[in-house]
């Protein structure tokens, strides 16, 4: 006899009927096609996913596992990418969840308006991010052998520590540079694009990145005009020493979503 496992109903993303169909070879969580699941004037993009890993109690413990979460970050974009090349998604948080059919007709029922609204704002839209690093200073050129050791036996200890000294504005002026590009550029940009947000600079130990984070923005940015955005962002990074400026994008508008979750 089979024993069939419990599923649940996970929930990518709301956005409006639309022609056509994804792309074929998307696969979200699990190796899972998505389908399309349609309530009203609304859809919902979902898929099939174990109760054994997503009902809440194994959850609660799975989302402590960075591995799993990784992994589940990644097929859940890959549901968003896929989406975004034919309509314009609103992005639900990771592990939005339903019981079955039902309880995802209702989460559409229940936030309908919030989610009309937002669809209504980031129609036509897509998301840009932009991070600027202060950088450590090229690796000056190492000091004769022996030098160390001499300057720790006589008076070339007030060499060292003048060193260190120098080191240490080097770093800060380092930031100061950094800082002011950031002042310049997310002025322009948000000006520019239709919003703009600020999240917290990120831990290198996190993303492994080198240099300090200063700015960590993301701008949402009509479609049409993201040329006109990308060129801004290179007019405006220019050659700053000590200073790196990353673009990236364009993304689904995850972090203009603001409000879309749920569960049923």
């Amino acid at each position: 006899m089979t024993i069939r496992t419990p599923q649940l109903r996970y929930v990518y993303a709301v956005c409006r009927p639309f022609d056509g169909v994804l792309p074929e070879g998307v696969h979200g969580i699990g190796g899972e096609p998505p389908r399309m699941l349609r309530h009203g004037d609304l859809v919902a993009v979902v898929g099939a996913v174990p109760a054994a890993e997503f009902d809440e109690a194994p959850l609660r413990a799975r989302l402590e596992d960075l591995d799993w979460l990784a992994g589940t970050a990644r097929a859940h974009d890959a549901v968003i990418a896929a989406l975004t090349t034919v309509t314009c998604p609103l992005p639900l948080r990771l592990a939005t969840v339903c019981r079955d059919d039902s309880g995802v007709r209702r989460l559409l029922e229940e936030g309908h308006d919030r989610f009309v609204q937002a669809l209504e704002r980031l129609d036509g839209r897509v998301e840009w991010g932009v991070k600027v690093y202060a950088e450590p200073e090229p690796q000056r050129a190492r000091e004769p052998a022996g030098a160390t050791a001499g300057a720790s036996a006589g008076g070339g200890g007030r060499d060292y520590l003048r060193r260190r000294l120098q080191e240490r504005r080097g770093r800060e002026d380092g930031l100061r540079r950094a800082e002011d590009v950031c002042r310049r550029l997310h002025g322009a940009l948000a000006g520019y694009a239709e919003a703009g947000t600020v999240h917290p600079p990120q831990d290198a130990r996190l993303s492994g990145a080198a240099g300090v984070n200063v700015l960590n923005a993301a701008y949402l940015v009509d479609r049409e005009r993201s040329e006109g955005f990308v060129e801004l962002v290179g007019s405006l990074s220019g050659e700053q020493e000590g200073v790196r400026v990353e673009l990236t994008g364009p993304w689904a508008p995850y972090s203009f979503a603001g409000g879309a979750e749920g569960g049923a």
